[in-house]
């Protein structure tokens, strides 16, 4: 059993938050830089989810405020029973992260010191199989982070032209056989219009050959990748939202990103690559005064989980972390 109180917290609400000490190590100094309890600091936490990240900046930080963003009022209910004993200093808004800018002027804060993006699907919606995120367990074919938005996994399978799958698979889940998953399915469809999770894995073993079963996990894993990213916007909301984390940032302020999955981090990359780079326009010989970067990066390229965070937390593998401060308009720190 763990022995420091957020772990043993993060264990009874089925959720451990990935590299905790490190979001708090890489925060700290943008939310205690005018006191050392927090008082007067802003953390938005875009992804609050069951609230681990969260509870542990509150704790730490006791003058510390934090925006909560989810779009899944499940989570918010959760986050928001979890975290109760903080009073107003959580204040969770229902929202996907791209409507950040939205959420914090509707808590009422000028300044923000700092953003935390744990990204894609929680631990807890994948432990609530009902939801459909997992090929692991027959459930309803549904995916939807938010369960009032319009579009379906089962929709996309029912309704949408093969080629449309196929470039859902392919693009969202670089799945290598996505033309051949798509075909089957729209002749499955014909007869059979799907409705669990069961089904579709069926197809799957159907359509990936046997070779390629036997490698890279389990067949279903690039495919109900693509179809969550479809269903939830995911990559659209990310490249929203980043530049509008980056805005609302104050001079001095930092922004934490963690993504699970090559694309994702893709897009973080990009954007922080944008940010970092000079404003002074290409073919000068020097910088111009006032066009210096306005972020540095605070991680050298993206950093992983260490082995023992992997081993008491096996879905921290794949994460990839990625940080900067904002420096302001002169580029010094």
């Amino acid at each position: 059993m763990p022995d420091s109180p957020d772990e043993s917290d993060s264990q009874d609400h089925g959720h451990i938050p990935v590299l905790l000490d490190r979001c708090v190590e890489l925060l700290a100094p943008a939310l205690t830089r005018h006191h050392e309890d927090g008082t007067d600091a802003v953390l938005v936490d875009a992804t609050l989810g069951a609230g681990g990240h969260s509870e542990r900046f509150l704790t730490d930080f006791p003058g510390l405020h934090v925006i909560g963003l989810d779009r899944d009022p499940t989570a918010l209910g959760i986050a928001g029973a979890r975290l109760a004993q903080f009073g107003d200093r959580l204040r969770p808004v229902r929202t996907r992260y791209d409507g950040i800018a939205g959420a914090i002027a509707e808590s009422g804060f000028t300044r923000v010191d700092g953003v935390l993006f744990d990204l894609g699907v929680s631990s807890m919606q994948l432990d609530q199989t009902e939801r459909g995120f997992s090929y692991s367990v027959d459930a309803p074919l549904d995916m939807r982070m938010d369960p009032d938005g319009p579009l379906t996994a089962a929709d996309i399978l029912n309704t949408y032209d093969a080629k449309s799958i196929a470039r859902i698979l392919r693009d969202y889940g670089e799945e290598r056989f996505a033309g051949r998953i798509a075909d089957k399915a729209v002749k499955r469809r014909a007869h059979q219009p799907f409705s669990t999770t069961g089904e579709l894995v069926e197809l799957l073993y159907e359509a990936i050959p046997a070779p390629a079963r036997r490698t890279g996990g389990h067949p279903g894993k690039r495919t109900f990748q693509a179809l969550r990213v479809a269903v939830n916007s995911e990559l659209d909301s990310l490249r929203a939202a980043l530049p509008a984390a980056l805005a609302a940032l104050t001079d001095g302020g930092r922004i934490v990103v963690m993504s699970y999955q090559s694309l994702e981090d893709r897009i973080v990359k990009q954007a922080f690559a944008a940010a970092t780079a000079s404003r002074t326009p290409p073919g000068l010989p020097i910088e111009l005064p006032g066009h210096e970067p306005e972020f540095v990066t605070l991680t050298r390229g993206a950093e992983k989980a260490r082995q023992s965070e992997i081993d008491r937390n096996p879905r921290s593998a794949p994460v990839r972390l990625r940080a900067l401060e904002k420096v302001g308009e002169g580029g010094n720190r």
